[in-house]
Protein backbone atom coordinates (compact mmCIF):
# COMPACT_ATOMS: atom_id res chain seq x y z
CA UNK A 1 0.00 0.00 0.00
CA UNK A 2 1.03 3.74 -0.32
CA UNK A 3 1.19 6.25 2.35
CA UNK A 4 -1.80 7.89 0.88
CA UNK A 5 -3.98 5.48 1.37
CA UNK A 6 -4.45 5.81 5.46
CA UNK A 7 -3.74 9.89 4.72
CA UNK A 8 -7.08 10.12 2.34
CA UNK A 9 -9.55 7.46 4.43
CA UNK A 10 -8.32 10.17 7.71
CA UNK A 11 -9.00 13.31 5.51
CA UNK A 12 -11.72 11.65 3.48
CA UNK A 13 -13.39 10.29 6.93
CA UNK A 14 -13.28 13.45 8.61
CA UNK A 15 -16.42 15.13 7.53
CA UNK A 16 -18.59 11.98 8.92
CA UNK A 17 -17.04 11.53 11.74
CA UNK A 18 -17.94 15.20 13.24
CA UNK A 19 -21.13 14.71 11.81
CA UNK A 20 -21.41 11.78 13.53
CA UNK A 21 -20.12 13.77 16.62
CA UNK A 22 -22.75 16.43 16.39
CA UNK A 23 -25.65 13.51 16.20
CA UNK A 24 -23.88 11.59 18.94
CA UNK A 25 -23.78 14.95 21.43
CA UNK A 26 -26.56 16.50 20.21
CA UNK A 27 -24.65 19.21 19.33
CA UNK A 28 -25.91 21.09 15.98
CA UNK A 29 -24.63 24.49 17.29
CA UNK A 30 -23.64 27.25 15.21
CA UNK A 31 -20.02 26.43 16.13
CA UNK A 32 -20.24 22.82 15.24
CA UNK A 33 -21.85 23.21 11.78
CA UNK A 34 -18.68 26.04 11.10
CA UNK A 35 -16.49 23.00 12.37
CA UNK A 36 -18.05 20.57 9.98
CA UNK A 37 -17.96 22.83 6.99
CA UNK A 38 -14.15 24.27 7.07
CA UNK A 39 -12.48 20.76 8.17
CA UNK A 40 -15.06 18.42 6.63
CA UNK A 41 -14.39 20.83 3.40
CA UNK A 42 -10.47 21.01 3.94
CA UNK A 43 -10.40 16.95 3.91
CA UNK A 44 -12.50 16.99 0.37
CA UNK A 45 -9.85 19.34 -1.05
CA UNK A 46 -7.01 17.68 0.15
CA UNK A 47 -8.63 14.61 -1.96
CA UNK A 48 -9.13 16.86 -4.79
CA UNK A 49 -5.64 17.99 -4.71
CA UNK A 50 -3.98 14.70 -4.56
CA UNK A 51 -5.62 14.10 -7.79
CA UNK A 52 -4.69 17.02 -9.25
CA UNK A 53 -1.16 18.09 -8.16
CA UNK A 54 -0.27 15.22 -6.04
CA UNK A 55 2.61 14.51 -3.69
CA UNK A 56 5.34 12.63 -4.21
CA UNK A 57 5.94 12.29 -0.24
CA UNK A 58 2.47 10.20 -0.01
CA UNK A 59 3.22 8.20 -3.30
CA UNK A 60 5.76 6.09 -1.29
CA UNK A 61 4.92 2.46 -0.37
CA UNK A 62 4.66 1.49 3.51
CA UNK A 63 3.47 -1.81 5.55
CA UNK A 64 -0.26 -2.21 6.55
CA UNK A 65 1.05 -1.75 10.20
CA UNK A 66 2.53 1.69 9.28
CA UNK A 67 -0.50 2.94 7.64
CA UNK A 68 -2.51 1.72 10.32
CA UNK A 69 -0.71 3.86 12.48
CA UNK A 70 -0.69 6.92 9.79
CA UNK A 71 -4.29 7.05 10.39
CA UNK A 72 -4.35 6.52 14.45
CA UNK A 73 -2.19 8.86 14.47
CA UNK A 74 -3.78 11.76 12.38
CA UNK A 75 -6.86 10.75 14.59
CA UNK A 76 -5.07 13.11 16.68
CA UNK A 77 -6.61 15.93 14.88
CA UNK A 78 -10.15 14.69 15.49
CA UNK A 79 -9.49 15.68 19.37
CA UNK A 80 -10.23 19.27 18.17
CA UNK A 81 -14.26 18.48 17.09
CA UNK A 82 -14.29 16.49 20.05
CA UNK A 83 -13.79 19.22 22.39
CA UNK A 84 -15.79 21.34 20.87
CA UNK A 85 -18.58 19.32 19.68
CA UNK A 86 -18.49 17.46 23.31
CA UNK A 87 -19.18 20.46 25.45
CA UNK A 88 -21.84 21.56 23.38
CA UNK A 89 -20.83 25.56 23.84
CA UNK A 90 -20.60 27.73 20.66
CA UNK A 91 -17.57 29.84 20.07
CA UNK A 92 -18.09 33.50 20.64
CA UNK A 93 -18.28 35.23 17.05
CA UNK A 94 -14.87 36.88 17.18
CA UNK A 95 -13.45 33.32 17.59
CA UNK A 96 -15.27 32.06 14.51
CA UNK A 97 -13.80 34.96 12.49
CA UNK A 98 -10.39 33.89 13.53
CA UNK A 99 -10.98 30.31 13.04
CA UNK A 100 -12.42 31.24 9.34
CA UNK A 101 -9.89 33.69 8.36
CA UNK A 102 -6.74 31.96 9.23
CA UNK A 103 -8.00 29.05 7.59
CA UNK A 104 -8.94 30.90 4.38
CA UNK A 105 -5.42 32.05 4.78
CA UNK A 106 -3.94 29.12 5.46
CA UNK A 107 -5.97 27.40 2.56
CA UNK A 108 -4.81 29.57 0.02
CA UNK A 109 -0.89 29.40 1.27
CA UNK A 110 -0.94 25.69 1.90
CA UNK A 111 -2.49 24.60 -1.41
CA UNK A 112 -1.45 27.81 -3.95
CA UNK A 113 2.17 26.69 -2.94
CA UNK A 114 1.61 23.07 -3.59
CA UNK A 115 0.35 23.56 -6.70
CA UNK A 116 3.26 25.92 -7.85
CA UNK A 117 5.67 23.78 -6.50
CA UNK A 118 3.98 20.62 -8.56
CA UNK A 119 3.91 22.41 -11.78
CA UNK A 120 7.51 24.18 -11.59
CA UNK A 121 9.14 21.17 -10.92
CA UNK A 122 6.94 19.22 -13.75
CA UNK A 123 9.47 21.30 -15.80
CA UNK A 124 12.12 21.65 -14.32
CA UNK A 125 14.43 20.76 -11.70
CA UNK A 126 16.16 23.07 -9.07
CA UNK A 127 15.08 25.58 -6.64
CA UNK A 128 11.98 27.76 -6.65
CA UNK A 129 12.84 31.13 -5.25
CA UNK A 130 9.78 33.23 -6.63
CA UNK A 131 5.94 33.42 -6.36
CA UNK A 132 4.99 31.68 -2.70
CA UNK A 133 8.43 30.59 -1.94
CA UNK A 134 10.06 33.94 -2.42
CA UNK A 135 10.47 34.46 1.22
CA UNK A 136 9.30 31.54 2.86
CA UNK A 137 11.35 28.05 2.07
CA UNK A 138 8.37 26.04 3.46
CA UNK A 139 5.48 27.97 2.75
CA UNK A 140 3.03 25.38 2.28
CA UNK A 141 3.87 24.06 5.96
CA UNK A 142 2.96 27.77 7.10
CA UNK A 143 -0.61 27.51 5.43
CA UNK A 144 -1.44 24.08 6.64
CA UNK A 145 -0.33 25.00 9.94
CA UNK A 146 -2.85 28.20 9.86
CA UNK A 147 -5.38 25.59 8.98
CA UNK A 148 -4.80 23.21 11.96
CA UNK A 149 -4.79 26.35 14.24
CA UNK A 150 -7.66 27.35 13.23
CA UNK A 151 -9.77 24.37 14.36
CA UNK A 152 -7.48 24.39 17.41
CA UNK A 153 -8.76 27.64 18.17
CA UNK A 154 -12.16 26.61 16.98
CA UNK A 155 -12.58 24.21 19.82
CA UNK A 156 -11.95 26.48 22.51
CA UNK A 157 -10.37 24.26 24.43
CA UNK A 158 -6.45 22.96 24.99
CA UNK A 159 -7.01 19.54 23.87
CA UNK A 160 -7.71 21.39 20.37
CA UNK A 161 -4.01 21.96 20.14
CA UNK A 162 -2.69 18.66 21.05
CA UNK A 163 -3.23 17.88 16.72
CA UNK A 164 -1.25 20.40 16.09
CA UNK A 165 1.61 20.83 18.24
CA UNK A 166 2.71 17.18 17.60
CA UNK A 167 2.76 17.21 14.53
CA UNK A 168 4.85 20.79 14.24
CA UNK A 169 7.26 19.24 16.72
CA UNK A 170 7.17 15.25 15.33
CA UNK A 171 7.14 15.90 11.42
CA UNK A 172 6.57 19.57 10.17
CA UNK A 173 9.97 20.16 11.62
CA UNK A 174 12.10 18.23 10.88
CA UNK A 175 10.77 17.71 7.28
CA UNK A 176 12.19 21.17 6.86
CA UNK A 177 15.09 20.51 8.30
CA UNK A 178 16.36 17.31 6.26
CA UNK A 179 14.47 20.01 3.02
CA UNK A 180 16.91 22.55 3.54
CA UNK A 181 19.95 19.90 3.80
CA UNK A 182 18.87 18.75 0.64
CA UNK A 183 18.69 21.85 -0.91
CA UNK A 184 21.83 23.13 0.27
CA UNK A 185 23.37 20.67 -2.92
CA UNK A 186 22.52 23.41 -5.31
CA UNK A 187 25.10 26.47 -5.35
CA UNK A 188 22.62 29.41 -5.28
CA UNK A 189 20.64 27.83 -1.91
CA UNK A 190 23.02 30.18 0.45
CA UNK A 191 21.92 33.30 -1.20
CA UNK A 192 17.89 31.84 -1.46
CA UNK A 193 18.59 31.11 2.40
CA UNK A 194 19.75 34.66 3.38
CA UNK A 195 16.09 36.17 1.27
CA UNK A 196 13.78 33.51 3.11
CA UNK A 197 12.83 32.24 6.25
CA UNK A 198 12.54 28.44 7.58
CA UNK A 199 8.55 29.03 7.95
CA UNK A 200 7.41 32.42 8.43
CA UNK A 201 8.40 34.74 5.38
CA UNK A 202 11.42 37.17 5.39
CA UNK A 203 10.20 40.27 4.67
CA UNK A 204 13.80 42.21 5.79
Amino acid sequence: MKVKYPVNLHKGMTALTVLGMMFYYHNFSTGAWVYLALHGSYGLMWILKGQVFPDKQWEQPCSVPYGIFVFAVLGLYWLAPWALISASATPPNYIMALAISLNLVGFVLHFGSDAQKYFTLKYRTGLITEGFFARSRNINYLGELMIYLGFAVLSVHWIGYIGITAFFAGAFLPNMIRKDKSLSRYSEFADYKQKSGLLFPKWF
